[in-house]
């Protein structure tokens, strides 16, 4: 990339538009893209906000050393926060610009899209520009990506259903809107697992006036997509925020979650060690009956499920600040273990006291996990994965 021509013209031009690009391993991609920006928008105040979830390898360094070259290009690198849709609110909070877009950085958007959703926006007859992969004159052949388009087609159709949102690409990550219409209800966005334009088109209460563009989705330039396996679970906490995360809070509700699917595996592991390895035909002497076998058993089954909820809770619950490589799942673990202690204890004190009065052994198990999950999921998300979890 050359350097952007700073004569006193173009650094004092009005600025029109913000465009935030959230990232995660995209040094690579930066400066191709900034030229790209750069040959679309002649004649357009512009800046480029690069929002980097503090990547390996050097992203946010790189978007710097452009800065030194071309000041409208600017980066937050955030520490300890991930997720693209929280991404593209705090970029588009952190501009002086009345527009504001939003758009990856990987090269699938086209950025000679940006001058007419601007225009769009600036004439006042529309609210909301987007790009859409599935309107009439699109393409995503370039994509190459055919899995790709059926699961996002997919998730489009229940997208509409579910919010009532009408738009051919509800799921689409490249738009643009005024950035008080952002910051009017910026509170209100849930900004986790859900493609930031749904979140803003099902919270704003008065509708909305969209002009879509027809975009011809490409493949990445460089670097691996930021979609993994979690993409579909992550689409539907988006969903359920939406619907009742003012009633039960979504972290809460996804760790309650995986805490319920535990109770199977508790139960599963209680059944194998009462009827298999503490088989009476194995076992001999008080070690067989009663009271001590059902609490060493239960011991072992709740520390079966609490590995278990760990590992679920790192990929899902708290997908955003997921542990990596053995040494911090060790530790974490470890932490997990420590802070769910006390939980643990509850559990199966209640549940053998409940069993000393005769209650039934389901339900004494049961009421032990209820007893047990605030207090776990209060410490966990404390000392794991939250500011002393690192």
């Amino acid at each position: 990339m050359t350097q952007t021509d700073l004569s006193p013209s173009a650094s004092a031009q009005r600025l029109q538009l913000a465009i935030v690009l959230p990232t995660l391993n995209e040094r690579k991609n930066l400066r191709k893209l900034v030229a790209r920006l750069d040959a679309a928008l002649v004649g357009i105040g512009w800046e480029a906000i690069f929002v980097d979830d503090n990547s390996p390898d050097g992203t946010a360094d790189e978007a710097r050393a452009i800065n030194q070259e071309d000041p409208r290009i600017r980066v937050i690198q955030r520490i300890g926060r991930r997720g693209l849709a929280s991404a593209a609110i705090e970029g588009m909070c952190s501009t002086a610009a009345p527009v504001v877009a939003v758009m990856d950085a990987d090269h699938q958007h086209d950025p000679n899209l940006l001058p007419g959703m601007l225009a769009a926006i600036e004439s006042g007859d529309y609210d909301v520009a987007y790009a859409s992969r599935f309107a009439e004159g699109a393409s995503t052949e370039a994509w190459g990506r055919p899995d790709r388009v059926k699961a996002s087609g997919f998730a489009n159709a229940i997208a509409r259903k579910v919010t009532g949102v009408d738009l051919s690409d509800p799921m689409s990550g490249y738009f643009m809107l005024r950035a008080e219409t952002l910051r009017a209800d910026a509170d209100n966005l849930s900004g986790v697992g859900f493609k930031i334009l749904l979140d803003i088109l099902a919270t704003v209460d008065a509708p909305l006036r969209v002009k879509e563009f027809p975009l011809n989705f490409a493949a990445r330039a460089e670097g691996e997509s930021k979609l993994d396996r979690t993409v579909v679970f992550e689409f539907l906490v988006g969903l359920y925020d939406k619907w009742l995360g003012h009633i039960i809070p979504t972290r809460f509700a996804l760790f309650g979650t995986v805490g319920a699917l535990g109770v199977p595996v508790q139960f599963a592991m209680l059944w194998f060690v009462l009827r298999v390895v503490m088989d009476e035909r194995f076992v001999y002497g008080h070690w067989s009956g009663g009271e001590i076998r059902f609490t060493i058993a239960n011991t072992i089954a709740a520390l079966t499920a609490m590995t278990f909820n760990f590992v679920l809770n790192n990929e899902l619950t708290y997908a955003d600040k997921r542990l990596r490589g053995l040494f911090p799942l060790l530790r974490g673990w470890a932490k997990f273990a420590l802070a769910c202690s006390f939980g643990i204890l509850t559990n199966i004190g209640s549940a053998e006291a409940l069993k000393r009065m005769h209650i039934n052994d389901v339900i004494a198990v049961l009421v032990g996990i209820v007893l047990a999950s605030v207090w776990n999921f209060a410490l966990s998300s404390k000392f794991v994965w939250g500011k002393y979890g690192n």
